[in-house]
């Protein structure tokens, strides 16, 4: 009697160009497991996915319903693999957001909610220093600019489509330290960036 022969585990190119790592290949890796050792490292596995992915296609959002394949979004890629017949499920998706939050790789957005998050392939801090660059090299130091006139340029930026809850967390991270102020007005938020 002949045994089955296990699947080879190679990496895949998806069609947007991101290449799932071969673990995504192994069926046992979509199933929520129990032994706390290899969940930990299926954990690991999952975060570094879901974040290298939400980098690669500037994805900033993550709702547990996204494991739900009846509705088309863009995470299902990496939540089914049809090669193997196996999907994320939801239950198994809240326990990998609700690690990531906390460990700091996420945060629910909007708060005292436990569904969506937002997703930090870069951190707030880093998101900071990139934003007080581009303000320093385009010449806006010293200026008023609007959150709109961030996340909307006319000219698209690193920032384009960028959160707003992102980007006042990234703006709290330069406050704290002098680099910029926050200014609230009734028809919306802005902020002046200063020199270090």
């Amino acid at each position: 009697m002949t045994t089955p022969e296990r699947p080879k585990l190679q990496t895949y190119t998806l069609s947007s160009g991101y290449v799932l790592p071969s673990i995504h290949a192994w069926p046992p890796f979509f199933t929520q497991q129990r032994n706390p050792t290899i969940i930990a490292d299926q954990i690991s596995h999952w975060t570094r996915i879901i974040l290298s992915y939400a980098r690669h296609r500037r994805l900033f959002v993550l709702r547990i319903q996204d494991a739900d394949l009846r509705e088309d979004n863009q995470w299902s890629e990496i939540f089914w693999n049809p090669r193997i017949k196996r999907v994320m499920k939801p239950r198994h998706l809240e326990t990998l957001i609700e690690s990531m939050v906390n460990a700091g790789e996420a945060a629910y957005e909007p708060p005292r909610q436990t569904s969506s998050v937002l997703i930090f392939w870069r951190t707030p801090e880093e998101w900071a220093e990139l934003l007080h660059e581009w303000a320093t090299n385009t010449g806006h130091l010293n200026t008023i600019l609007t959150f709109y006139e961030i996340i909307e340029p006319e000219v698209p930026s690193q920032f384009t489509d960028m959160p707003l809850p992102l980007l006042r967390k990234a703006l709290n991270t330069l406050t704290k330290t002098g680099r910029a102020q926050i200014i609230e007005r009734a028809e919306g938020g802005g902020v002046r960036f200063f020199a270090r």
